[in-house]
């Protein structure tokens, strides 16, 4: 089984259901977001390319563990997955702390 991958959707699912019933920011409709998203998501390519690429890997995942697609780079999508959580989770919660009263 693709515990990875399981684990992926299971993330994405969460951090949606928790902004669209939870949290409410509307993070989602900012267009902040999309650019910051964008941004994250060049930079992982560059870096997660480097490091996961079959010819000479950094990081090596467990095969059993995860699908086989890789794109581009020999990246694995399960790492888009979880980026997406992590990077959309922590940006929620950014937003609802609200401005910094430093």
């Amino acid at each position: 089984m693709a515990e990875y991958a399981l684990a992926g959707v299971v993330g994405v699912v969460g951090v949606i259901g928790a902004e669209l019933l939870w949290f409410r920011t509307g993070i989602f409709a900012n267009r902040a977001y999309w650019i910051a998203m964008g941004i994250c998501l060049f930079f992982m390519v560059l870096s997660n390319g480097w490091l996961t690429k079959l010819s000479a890997p950094i990081v090596i995942y467990d095969a059993t563990m995860k699908t086989p697609w890789r794109f581009p780079w020999d990246i694995p999508v399960e790492d888009y997955l979880f980026g997406f959580t992590l990077l959309t989770l922590v940006l929620i919660l950014w937003e609802r702390q609200g401005p910094s009263r430093a």
